[in-house]
């Protein structure tokens, strides 16, 4: 039997999704759970919808396993997490079929970045937010961004380790919204590339707090160029929320970790 899960986690204690060597990481944390949930002494694998890197967040994580045993799909949730550590969660449990993919079956991901934009660092918020001590402008915000709406080649918003096939994704929203000091940026694409929403986070940030003009973004994904880009953003602000897969009847997204936008 086939099962998706769920995931919602903080990324703060985790050197990312992927399991590594002798560091501890979201993967390797849901598998050692499920294995003793089941009790059969074999290893678990898990395949997931997005690998986020160390410190990034997720409420709408998505992955999937083979089951070795049969259990309700209600316990997959409250059994595996007996076994978490706090800082991860089974949200739902769903059998699928046995030809899901949480990865190659996704057709669009959702992402949001959190930014605290005040003078003074919040103690409260460290590590769960972005932090822009300049004052910062999302109205130039929202007009850096329209450039990005759309297919295109967004090789001047990706790591240069990225090893994706192509820099070719399609950037379908784009939504900035203020709520108190914080502000709110949500990017829904077919797919990302490696760091590319912190690297276009880091740009945006430049047109907001005037550091640039708001057309200086669309002219940084023309050139096709990293190095004209902002430098990458702290991994403290963004979270997965959402992943879709058409007809699967699965949730969508996660909820959203301060505001819904």
């Amino acid at each position: 039997m086939r099962v998706a899960l769920g995931i919602e986690y903080d990324g703060r204690p985790f050197n990312g999704w992927q399991v590594q060597p002798d560091l501890p990481t979201v993967q390797a944390a849901l598998e050692r759970a499920l294995s003793r949930f089941c009790g059969t002494g074999q290893a678990i694998a898990t395949i997931c919808a997005g690998r986020t890197d160390t410190g990034v967040h997720a409420t709408g994580q998505v992955v999937h396993f083979d089951a070795p045993v049969s259990r309700p799909m209600s316990s997959w949730v409250r059994g595996t997490n007996a076994f978490l550590p706090e800082t991860v969660a089974v949200r739902w449990a769903r059998e699928v079929p046995e030809d899901f993919s949480a990865r190659f079956s996704a057709s669009e991901r959702t992402y949001e970045y959190w930014i605290l934009n005040d003078p003074v660092r919040s103690p409260l918020l460290a590590g769960r937010t972005g932090w822009c001590f300049r004052p910062c402008r999302e109205e130039f915000m929202r007009e850096a961004a329209r450039p990005l709406l759309g297919r295109h080649d967004f090789t001047s918003f990706r790591a240069a380790e990225c090893q994706a096939k192509s820099p070719v994704r399609t950037l379908r929203e784009v939504t900035i919204e203020r709520r108190g000091r914080l502000i709110g940026i949500r990017l829904r694409a077919d797919g990302f590339l490696q760091h590319m929403v912190r690297n276009i986070v880091g740009s945006l940030v430049y047109a907001g707090i005037g550091r640039v003009p708001p057309e200086w973004v669309g002219e940084v994904l023309e050139a096709c160029d990293r190095s004209k880009a902002a430098p990458t953003f702290s991994p403290a602000g963004l979270y997965l929320t959402g992943v879709l897969y058409p007809g699967s009847g699965l949730p969508e997204k996660g909820e959203s970790p301060f505001w819904p936008l």
